[in-house]
């Protein structure tokens, strides 16, 4: 499954549910995130990722159209550190796809490992088992974030993903 039928997937669910999601923003903005992600978190269970959505500016919540398509986390796996393909690799392709970010290591610590990407209107935060995307998704990350899923997180198209819960 590739990061645009996911997300494909995860609007369209969103879309039909934003009546309730606009009844419950009148009444409890907090009634309503949660909900919010629980439409998320069961969209992921379809592809065995879990999904999260995030809205990191006051107000932002209220601005149903958007739900969907940026501010997404994708966790793919509990416990790796490293990342399956060379971390130049994903720097390589960020070149490539997304036209000149800034890119540098990140969470470079206790054996970890991870990439973030930015420019003036996103971050990206690339790590072994999740990424994250701060700011709106355009047809350049939602390339480069297919080609993640399949290459470095191993969620190939027409494949469920590779999520694993911790044991008991």
């Amino acid at each position: 499954m590739s990061f645009s039928q996911i997300s494909s997937k995860l609007q369209a669910e969103l879309k039909s549910n934003n009546p309730k999601v606009i009844f419950l923003l009148k009444k409890s903005p907090g009634l309503a995130f949660s909900t919010i992600n629980e439409i998320a978190t069961e969209v992921g269970k379809k592809y065995k990722i879990k999904i999260s959505l995030n809205f990191p500016e006051r107000g932002k919540i209220e601005d149903y159209e958007s739900y969907g398509t940026e501010n997404i986390g994708f966790v793919f796996q509990r416990d790796p550190k490293s990342f399956p393909i060379p971390r130049d690799a994903i720097k390589s392709k960020a070149l490539e796809l997304l036209q000149n970010p800034q890119i540098q290591d990140a969470y470079m610590y206790e054996g970890k490992e991870g990439v973030r990407v930015m420019k003036p209107n996103y971050r990206l935060d690339i790590l072994p088992a999740s990424l994250h995307i701060w700011g709106k998704i355009d047809d350049n990350i939602r390339n480069f974030c297919d080609w993640l899923l399949e290459n470095c997180y191993e969620v190939k198209p027409g494949v469920d993903g590779a999520f694993n819960e911790p044991n008991s």
